[in-house]
C-alpha cells in the first residue's frame, strides 16, 4: 500500500497577520512578517512534486471536522470565541494564537484532514499519511490557543479514532522543537492514550514539558516527556527514539500510532536552538515505521505542527515522506554533507545522555 497525502490549499489561506517574528506588534515593535506563515508548508509540498515524489502518493482530501467533533474536546465558551474572531477578522485565541478570517473554517478543515487521514489509514486505502495541515494544533487546550495553534489536530484525532474505529490503545509522539502541552493535557489522566514529546527543554510553553509529568491517577506513567538541552543534534535525537520512544511504544503496544510532526528542531530554524536535519528525522522516521511494522501493522499518522525555516523545512520534509513511502528520489539535500552534518556536537554529548536517561527510567512504568 502507499503513502498517503492530505492537503489542501486553503490551509494556506489562514491569515495570522504581521508580527515580529511571533510576538504581536505595536508600540516599539515594527511590523513584519509573522513566522508561522504559509512559505514553509507550500515549498515542502512544492519540492514533494518537483522531486517525483508526489507521483507515488496517495492523495487523500480531508474533510471539515464538525462542531460537535470538537466539542469533544474543547469548550462551547472557547468555540464562540474562535467563532467571533474569525467573522470579525482579526484576533487572538489565548496566547500568541492569531485568528484571522475565516480562521475558524479553516482550522475546521485543519483537524478534518487529520479525521481523513486516520480514516484512510484504518480503512487501509493508505498504509501511513502525512496531513501536511495548517494552522497546527499541538498547543492548543480546551479552553483556549495557544502557541500559533488554534484546535487541538492530534487530540482530536485520537478521539476521532477512538469514536469511529473503536481503537483502545493509542500512542502520540511528538518531535515538535515545543513541548506537546495541549495533546499532554487532553489525556494526562488516561491509560488508553501514550503520550511522548521530544522537545527543547524549557523553552515553549516554559511552564510544561519536564521528566516529572508523567500523567496521573489511571493516566500515571502514560506521559512521558524528554525534555532535551539546547543545542541537541542528530546523535541525541536518535539516541532519545532509540532509548525511550521505541521501548515505551513496544511496552505499550498501540493500534495506531501518531506523530505531531513540527521540523523547527532543525539546525535552521528561526524559532528553535536545536541541531537536527533532513537525516535526523529520516532515521526518527525509519525507528517509528519499524515499531509500527512490528505493534500496529505499520498504521502511522503525521500530522504537522511547527517548523519555521522555509528554505530548510522542505527538506526535512521530504526525508521524512521519501522514509515512509519507500521510494528515493534523485533530489539530495544541499545543506547536508557541507554545513549541518559537519557542525561540531552533533554526535550524542553526556549531558544529552543524562537528560534522556532520566526519561528512559520512566518506561518501566508503562503498564
Amino acid at each position: 500500500m502507499a503513502t498517503g497525502l492530505v492537503w489542501h490549499e486553503r490551509y494556506m489561506w489562514h491569515d495570522t497577520g504581521t508580527a515580529a517574528g511571533q510576538i504581536p506588534t505595536g508600540g516599539f515593535v515594527q511590523p513584519d512578517s509573522h513566522v508561522e506563515s504559509p512559505a514553509s508548508k507550500r515549498r515542502f509540498r512544492n519540492l514533494l512534486e518537483v522531486s517525483g515524489l508526489s507521483d507515488h502518493l496517495t492523495p487523500v482530501k480531508p474533510r471539515m471536522a464538525t462542531e460537535a467533533e470538537v466539542l469533544r474536546h474543547h469548550t462551547p465558551d472557547y468555540i464562540a470565541h474562535v467563532k467571533r474572531c474569525s467573522d470579525a477578522g482579526y484576533g487572538d485565541g489565548g496566547e500568541l494564537a492569531p485568528i484571522g478570517k475565516n480562521s475558524w473554517e479553516i482550522a475546521l478543515l485543519s483537524a478534518g484532514g487529520c479525521f481523513a487521514g486516520v480514516d484512510a489509514v484504518m480503512n487501509r486505502q493508505v498504509r501511513n499519511i502525512y496531513v501536511l495541515n495548517r494552522p497546527p494544533g499541538h498547543h492548543a487546550e480546551a479552553d483556549r490557543g495557544r502557541g500559533f495553534c488554534l484546535l487541538s489536530n492530534v487530540a482530536l484525532a485520537v478521539l476521532h479514532a477512538q469514536a469511529a474505529h473503536g481503537l483502545t490503545r493509542i500512542a502520540t509522539v511528538d518531535w515538535d522543537v515545543h513541548h506537546g502541552n495541549g495533546t499532554q493535557k487532553a489525556f494526562y489522566g488516561r491509560r488508553d492514550v501514550l503520550t511522548i514529546s521530544l522537545h527543547q527543554d524549557r523553552y515553549y510553553p516554559q511552564e510544561s514539558g519536564f521528566v516529572e509529568e508523567n500523567g496521573e491517577g489511571e493516566g500515571e506513567g502514560y506521559n512521558i516527556n524528554v525534555p532535551l538541552p539546547a543545542g541537541s543534534g542528530h546523535g541525541a535525537y536518535l539516541s532519545a527514539f532509540e532509548r525511550v520512544v521505541v521501548p515505551a511504544l513496544k511496552a505499550f503496544k498501540p493500534e495506531l500510532i501518531f506523530v505531531s510532526s513540527g521540523f523547527d528542531g532543525s539546525a535552521m530554524d528561526p524559532l528553535g536552538r536545536q541541531m537536527a536535519y533532513s537525516e535526523t528525522y529520516r532515521g526518527m522516521t525509519r525507528q517509528l515505521m519499524a515499531a509500527a511494522d512490528e505493534l500496529c501493522d505499520g498504521r502511522l499518522v503525521l500530522c504537522h505542527e511547527g517548523g519555521y525555516s522555509p528554505i530548510y523545512v522542505p527538506w526535512c520534509g521530504l526525508a521524512t515522506m521519501e522514509e515512509l513511502s519507500g521510494v528515493r528520489t534523485e533530489a539530495r539535500d544541499p545543506y547536508l554533507a557541507n554545513y549541518l552534518a559537519s557542525l561540531g556536537g552533533q554526535e550524542l554529548q553526556p549531558h544529552q545522555a543524562a537528560a534522556i536517561d532520566l526519561s528512559a527510567a520512566l518506561v518501566a512504568k508503562i503498564g
